[in-house]
């Protein structure tokens, strides 16, 4: 039987299969004729259109802050890229989705609904922060508890958990895509210049930093908003730092609620054994150090944040008496 570990993502998806690793990272994004329905670019394919296509054609995120909007296209996605990993034959497939921390059973459902649409019918379901675990070789036993801040593009999941369950833990609607949003409006408000999202994700990804005394630079083009021509500036790291800031800070209030809220005994091994940090967002220089700034304890990066959990989806799924513990009911 095929084994497959799926991270549906707001911004990527990644599939993991067992025997072959980490097949598949491509943008849940697809180009929709606006007229007809149809569907004509999914993925990689249909991100590259975003801001470049004619009114005829709308650009759509089937996932959003972490919860499927669109169903129907959500399984036209993912078939697609069904196909793309399995050759085409997925009938006989056991697939292990990996959702936000404390997702909401009507949400789950919603999963549950567009992986039977896709062809899936053997489907589990287990929550980030055991998979970022997981995928960071963390030991997870009944008495070791661990502490997990995982920041997706839509969603940032946070939780102290063991093998017996989760103890402290919440997701909430923050994350990469907010801060490129921000970006946006930081741009036309700082240098009087319009740009699109594509160029503020790449502007975050590239000189994005925690670090004062980081100055890297990336030159933009955008539209002038007094003139409407184009033109080009040169952002360095301390222009956005503010617009990505303001989300870890967010996101660090809630973990400190979180950390409060533990048992002595609990929060005794949390702050001996650290924060475990994931997700794409994680990339960024000097935010490992930031974050245990805020919160006093020593962090642990994963080597490939926006990867781990999905690396941790594939060792659950791969492993019976593990997803049985971890599955959601």
């Amino acid at each position: 039987m095929l084994k497959l570990a799926i991270d549906f993502g707001t911004s990527v998806t990644k599939i993991y299969k067992i025997g072959s690793g980490i097949v598949l990272a491509e943008a849940t994004c697809v180009a929709v004729d606006k007229e007809t329905g149809e569907i004509r670019a999914f993925g990689n394919e249909a991100k590259r259109l975003l801001g470049k296509t004619a009114e005829q054609t709308a650009i759509r995120f089937p996932v959003y802050e972490g919860e499927i909007v669109s169903e129907s296209l959500g399984a036209a996605l993912l078939e697609y890229f069904l196909g793309k990993v399995t050759g085409g034959s997925w009938g006989r497939t056991e697939a292990l989705f990996c959702v936000p921390c404390g997702i909401a059973p009507d949400a789950r459902e919603k999963y549950y609904r567009v992986a039977n649409s896709a062809g899936l019918s053997r489907v589990y379901f287990a929550e980030a922060p055991f998979l970022s675990a997981l995928g960071q070789d963390v030991p997870l036993s009944d008495s070791n508890p661990v502490f997990v801040i995982d920041i997706g593009a839509g969603c940032t999941s946070i939780a102290a958990f063991s093998l017996d369950g989760i103890i402290a833990g919440l997701s909430m609607n923050v994350g990469g895509n907010n801060m490129d949003i921000h970006i946006i409006d930081h741009v036309a408000e700082q240098f009087n210049l319009k740009i699109g999202s594509l160029t503020s994700e790449k502007l975050k990804n590239t000189v994005g930093s925690f670090l004062d005394s980081d100055n890297q630079s990336m030159v933009v083009n955008g539209r002038d908003i007094g003139t409407g021509r184009p033109r080009s500036v040169s952002v360095t790291s301390p222009d956005i730092m503010f617009p990505i800031r303001v989300y870890v800070d967010k996101i660090l209030e809630y973990a400190e609620l979180i950390l409060k809220k533990l048992p002595a005994e609990v929060s005794a091994a949390v702050c001996k054994g650290g924060a475990y940090l994931s997700g794409g967002v994680c990339r960024m220089m000097g935010l490992s150090g930031y974050v245990a700034d805020r919160l006093q304890i020593e962090t642990h990066l994963a080597e490939e944040p926006q990867m781990a959990v999905v690396l941790g989806g594939g060792r659950t799924v791969g492993n019976s008496a593990l997803l049985h513990r971890i599955r959601l009911s």
